[in-house]
This record gives structure tokens, C-alpha cells and sequence, in this order.
């Protein structure tokens, strides 16, 4: 999950941001932000290395394996902004967040 544009996330529209815990992305990686939780939903940009994301909700989607493992759980960083939870440490292998909507 390289390459694209660099940018930092931003927070949801509909959340308050000193609700929600902000994770780092696995060091030495650039993540490719998707329109919904699988590699099929199209990049909307790339994050910069090593920021931090706010999670505001969590859904299954495609199984990804990634330095934290592999996982079907996909990461809301922002509204309709999606990373696999196997590139963020979350320090959980379930869910940290409500589930998405």
C-alpha cells in the first residue's frame, strides 16, 4: 500500500475529535486511504510517513495481511476514508471503535 499523494487525516464530520484516539500507522509505511474497506474501493490519497490517524469507527471488509497481522477490519479515519486495521497499531486485534454505520 505505497505511493500517491501525501497527506495527514482529517477528522469526520460528524465526530468530535477529543472523542477519538489517534493510532500510529506502522512505521517505514506510506498507506493508501480507500473509499471503503477493500483494495477494490478506489485511493483517495496516501498518508505520509509516520502519522497518526484518528479511528471514529471500525467495519469488516477484505482480509489484508500487514505488519500487525491479518485482518478483515477496515479503519474510518475520516468521512468515507478507509485503512486496513493491519497497518495501524491499535494495540487490538478486534475492535477499539463502534462499528461503522
Amino acid at each position: 500500500m505505497t505511493s500517491g499523494t501525501e497527506s495527514t487525516a482529517q477528522p469526520a464530520a460528524t465526530a468530535f475529535a477529543a472523542d477519538v484516539v489517534r493510532y500510529p500507522i506502522a512505521p517505514g509505511y506510506r498507506v493508501n486511504v480507500r473509499s471503503g474497506p477493500g483494495t477494490q474501493y478506489r485511493i483517495v490519497r496516501t498518508l505520509a510517513y509516520d502519522v497518526r490517524v484518528p479511528v471514529y469507527c471500525q467495519k469488516p471488509g477484505e482480509r489484508i495481511t500487514g505488519p500487525y497481522g491479518t485482518t478483515a477490519l477496515w479503519d474510518n479515519i475520516a468521512d468515507g476514508e478507509f485503512v486496513s486495521d493491519a497497518y495501524v497499531n491499535t494495540g487490538s486485534d478486534g475492535y477499539v471503535a463502534p462499528r461503522c454505520s
